[in-house]
């Protein structure tokens, strides 16, 4: 770590801020100015937070849901509770994990046992918005880790969309690169509106861009019914000549931070 980089780390405007107002990130305040752009976020809507960790998103949708609302956090790392809000200590991709969401999502229970009002018979609840600022273990290789993002974003994707109530809101946090299209283009196919923004939070070195999906469609369109946005992503990446898809080569693993992505080379 650099002596540079440690002082403009200490003059940060936005981590004093965090400090100075009790979040545990300077994040907390990407999400704030997220919200106050898109009002992704209503009052008493059911929020899923992936790759939640340390907490500072889940305080923040605790904040815009008020007593009202329900958030669930999942991340890798455990979290020190949030008031207001259930944390699930997993992978999002893990039919374990996926399984407690749905069980707290039914019952509606939070970690005040404060519940939703009953389901009627035959309904399912669904979030109303899936917020995600989950990012790759950085190698300081810049293209692995801009790759990697893309295929954390691609995953967030396809584990939780099936969580989220047709009309739903959907952020999720990507590196800017080769290939980021192919994400954008998928994300059109499932949401009437899509848009990259960078909050003034973000460092001014940070290549990150936030990915924000509006009025999730009932059913994506119809060239992506029955595909995956990874799949698209591939595909995406293939037309480009960036990678070649063979089904007969072997599958290697690259650590991503979240989980193990499975990526033919």
């Amino acid at each position: 770590m650099s002596k540079r980089w440690f002082q403009g780390h200490q003059r940060d405007t936005w981590r004093r801020q965090a400090r100075s107002k009790g979040y545990r990130a300077r994040s907390a305040f990407k999400l704030k100015q997220i919200q106050e752009k898109f009002m992704l976020i209503r009052e008493g809507d059911l929020i899923l937070d992936v790759g939640c960790h340390p907490g500072g998103w889940t305080q923040v949708s605790v904040e815009e849901t008020g007593p009202n609302g329900l958030v669930i956090g999942i991340d890798l790392l455990t979290s020190s509770p949030v008031e207001g809000a259930h944390f699930v200590t997993g992978d999002v991709s893990d039919e374990s994990s996926h399984s407690l969401i749905l069980e707290l999502l039914q019952e509606g229970r939070t970690v005040d046992d404060n519940s939703l009002p009953e389901l009627k018979e035959g309904e399912t609840r669904l979030f109303n918005t899936i917020v995600s600022d989950i990012s790759p273990k950085l190698t300081g290789q810049y293209d692995r880790d801009q790759a990697i993002s893309l295929e954390l974003a691609a995953m967030v994707f396809d584990f939780t969309l099936p969580l989220l109530a047709p009309g739903g809101s959907f952020v999720t946090k990507i590196f800017q690169g080769t290939g980021i299209e192919g994400v954008v283009n998928a994300a059109k196919q499932r949401f009437s509106r899509v848009q990259r923004f960078s909050p003034d939070a973000s460092r001014n070195s940070s290549s990150e861009v936030y990915l924000v999906c509006k009025h999730k469609y009932p059913k994506p369109k119809k060239g992506s019914r029955g595909t995956t946005v990874a799949q698209e992503l591939d595909r995406h990446l293939e037309s480009e000549g960036i990678i070649q898809l063979n089904d007969s080569e072997p599958e290697t693993d690259v650590k991503s931070g979240f989980r193990r992505v499975s990526k033919k080379e």
